[in-house]
């Protein structure tokens, strides 16, 4: 099996991930992943598709992401491998999809509107 690349977004993250065969390896930007997201609720996120289909011992992943804060880039992470794992086996597809782990999440920040401090905030309304 050669080397998968896929990528994955979420809010103003970009994260590309290469998938090949190997003992588990995550490296996240050059770094172990539990070192660059030291969260154990983070962690679990870049886990989870990987133990859904069992092949957490069975893949080496390497992923350079910028963009966004952890939680996006973790999300992003996330959506980048369960692509590659649907590219590596087919029958992948099912138990990722039931999970909502093959879908970007379209959501990004409103922009600022002129004549408002924020997207949406209005400055104080005096009547007289």
């Amino acid at each position: 099996m050669d080397v998968i690349n896929t990528t994955g977004r979420r809010k103003a993250s970009v994260a590309r991930v290469y998938l090949s065969a190997g003992k588990g390896k995550i490296e996240v930007n050059g770094k172990d992943y539990k070192e660059y997201f030291p969260q154990n609720d983070i962690q679990f996120k870049l886990e989870d598709p990987l133990n859904i289909v069992d092949a957490a011992k069975s893949y080496d992943i390497k992923v350079n992401v910028k963009g966004g804060g952890f939680k996006g880039q973790a999300e992003a992470i996330r959506l980048a491998i369960s692509k590659a794992l649907v590219v590596a086996n087919e029958d992948n597809r099912k138990p990722l999809k039931e999970k909502k782990y093959l879908t970007r999440d379209s959501r990004v920040v409103e922009r600022k509107k002129y004549g408002k401090p924020k997207a949406r905030k209005s400055f104080q309304f005096s009547k007289r």
